[in-house]
């Protein structure tokens, strides 16, 4: 059983929620065991937050493209989602629901109208922690989906193969555990389903008419959920799951004897992810020392995070979704339908010029473009919540501890002490003293431009 301690807890709640703040890490100690916090706080089942607006119950229409009102929902669909990871407090789903977003990845350029992918948004939240397997037979009909990989199109004569590729190679099962034949069989069953509105149905006429197909060897007249059942039946399907959650929630190179472990608590129950995840926060392997730090922060964890860690009263969701754009992560346009590859990709010598000029102007006020930003640091009263305050030694360590997944070198740490002291001595800095604002605006941004600052 991994130890109980700030470091380990710190760690959890990096991989689990997008940042944290100094208070939530207080009140996540306060659970006392890795047992309580998740059952009581990461893992559990919360209320389903109110929509966005009206616009998600309106009928899509050409005119609503044309008219602009397409774009505006987009944005305000961005805002509302930021905003709910914002105020998450200790609870993971909303990271489980970007998580699902990447895995079954959809583009808006595509899909088109904001009602069809908020319907498959909602749908994701609803399975967060819920059951792998029934989330796949929905999504398999969902309208966001069948319009993106050609499922409303598809009829049983003349199917088209894309989604049913997509489902095996990379919703389900990985390259190398299924057949051409495969796809094509499979390409007929999921035909027959229409987008009508912003609901699906199906139209039996559009269907396959052979009396049955063969799919991994089993010969049947398989409907869409006969035929995630047995999807789900390979023994491939549970691995690769698993190797997703832990690539992403891990390590990005999979310890394949421990994704063994999980896809075996996966299968014994029935594909429900709350035990598996359960499992894999309370596993020594998560806690590996070695993997601490080891995660390039996403976008969306970047700048989620970093506001939190500064408690900002009201972030500007603005600012973000413009950086979202330069970034590389707009939420809603992944680059392809196998999702943002992450790790490595998000760092490039334009993005990470970038992520620092997102942090500045939470501390300075003032985007890359000159444009102000609201809820920015106010520096000496966050500074002054740190114990250590009044010594400078000290709060540079706590807000080091705080703010980075691993310590320092003293040379980084000493540049970081010269920073924030601005000329003056150790003895006589203080958080009162005239100009210190300053002192602390440089010392926050020299902290987050840090290239550690990028990792969790």
């Amino acid at each position: 059983m991994p130890v109980w301690n700030a470091t380990n807890v710190g760690h959890l709640l990096s991989r689990t929620l997008f940042g944290y703040s100094k208070n939530d890490l207080s009140v996540a100690q306060g659970y006392g065991t890795f047992s309580d916090l998740l059952d009581l706080a990461i893992l559990k089942d919360n209320p389903a937050p109110i929509a966005p607006n009206v616009w998600i119950n309106t009928l899509p229409a050409a005119s609503q493209t044309t008219s602009g009102e397409t774009g505006l929902w987009y944005r305000e669909f961005n805002y509302w989602w930021f905003n709910l990871m914002y105020k998450e407090g200790l609870n993971m789903r909303e990271k489980m629901v970007l998580f699902l977003h990447n895995h079954f990845s959809n583009e808006r350029d595509k899909v088109v109208y904001p009602q069809n992918m908020y319907t498959q948004n909602v749908l994701f939240r609803k399975y967060a922690f819920g059951n792998f397997k029934q989330l796949v037979k929905e999504i398999s009909i969902d309208p966001s989906m069948l319009i993106y990989l050609d499922g409303n199109n598809s009829r049983g004569a003349s199917p088209n193969e894309n989604y049913a590729r997509e489902l095996m190679e990379l919703f389900t099962m990985g390259i190398g555990n299924y057949t051409e034949t495969d796809i094509k069989q499979a390409a007929k069953v999921l035909s027959g389903w229409q987008v009508n509105g912003l609901t699906s149905t199906f139209v039996a006429s559009r269907w396959y008419s052979e009396v049955s197909v063969t799919v991994f060897g089993k010969t049947a007249k398989f409907d869409v959920n006969s035929l995630i059942d047995h999807i789900f039946d390979q023994k491939a399907t549970a691995e690769f799951i698993c190797r997703k959650l832990y690539q992403e929630f891990v390590y990005y190179k999979p310890n394949e004897a421990f994704v063994l472990q999980m896809a075996a608590v996966l299968r014994s129950n029935n594909y429900e992810m709350k035990p598996l995840l359960k499992f894999l926060f309370t596993s020594d392997e998560f806690f590996t020392e070695a993997y601490v730090g080891s995660k390039i922060k996403n976008p969306t964890e970047l700048m989620v995070g970093a506001s939190k860690l500064l408690e900002l009263s009201s972030p500007d969701y603005i600012n973000m979704y413009e950086l979202s754009k330069l970034l590389q992560m707009q939420l809603f346009q992944p680059p392809n339908v196998a999702g943002w590859p992450g790790q490595r990709e998000w760092i490039s010598s334009t993005t990470y010029s970038h992520r620092g000029g997102f942090t500045d102007s939470l501390i300075t006020g003032k985007r890359y473009n000159g444009v102000a930003v609201t809820g920015k640091l106010v520096p000496v009263p966050f500074a002054q919540t740190f114990t250590n305050s009044e010594k400078a030694v000290e709060f540079v360590d706590d807000v080091c501890t705080l703010f980075l997944a691993f310590p320092l070198t003293a040379k980084k740490k000493a540049f970081l002490l010269d920073t924030l002291l601005a000329g003056t001595i150790v003895k006589n800095y203080s958080t009162y003293l005239t100009g210190v604002n300053v002192n602390l605006q440089q010392f926050f941004k020299a902290v987050m431009r840090l290239p550690e600052f990028q990792l969790c």
